[in-house]
């Protein structure tokens, strides 16, 4: 799905987030730097960290109690921002998976927001986020996954992301040519998000923004 207005229009019902959407296109430049940033990654996030402790951060608490608003207990299934800040701080290193994914997981570590990408071609509009229902599920990136009162991203085929997971169907891989970014914000940190990844795409040119 590319045709028609971006970013999609996007109904929300669950009160306090702000899903945002960026499109980008790889550009097959910038590998170097972005490998750099990777390698940079767990080392800043213990500067700003120095005692291990994610849960003292602002915007975590924020998406924190925006789980627990949903229905969902923040330290069983966490933000997926929240867990891979807490496997860098246990001495992990970021991988390279995929320009793009790799952007995104430096995007999420910066603004301690679940941010996913995914392929615009497997998305089909309305979209809406909103809570999961009773005996709801999805097949994830980890395995079949119940979406129960969780925060739930869904399209007209169905529950396409949660911002702990995201589905099989939406997997960027190297012949994506396109690719789209999704930010599960706290409502207002839009101009923020924005800021971040304009910074990353010029410390990385792996891809350029096209909306």
């Amino acid at each position: 799905m590319r045709e028609g207005e971006f970013p999609p229009a996007t109904t929300c019902r669950l009160d306090g987030w702000e899903p945002l959407w960026f499109g980008l296109e790889p550009t097959g430049c910038g590998e170097e730097e972005l490998a750099r940033l990777r390698r940079d990654a767990a080392r800043r996030l213990r500067e700003r960290f120095p005692n291990g402790n994610v849960a003292e951060d602002q915007v975590v608490g924020a998406v924190r109690k925006l789980f627990r608003s949903a229905g969902t207990d923040p330290t069983r299934y966490r933000p997926s921002s929240e867990a891979l800040a807490r496997r860098l701080l246990k001495g992990g290193e970021l991988p390279g998976i995929h320009p793009v994914v790799d952007l995104n997981n430096l995007l999420s570590l910066r603004l301690m927001l679940p941010c996913c990408v995914v392929d615009p071609n497997a998305l089909r509009p309305p979209f809406v986020l909103r809570r999961g229902r009773a005996g709801e599920s999805m097949a994830s990136l980890r395995g079949p996954f119940n979406l129960e009162g969780k925060p739930v991203f869904e399209d007209a085929m169905g529950p396409f992301g949660t911002p702990i997971t995201d589905a099989e169907r939406v997997r960027v891989d190297v012949d994506t040519a396109e690719v789209w970014l999704v930010v599960y914000a706290v409502a207002g940190m839009g101009g923020t998000v924005r800021r971040r990844l304009e910074e990353l795409l010029v410390e990385a040119p792996v891809a350029r923004l096209t909306g």
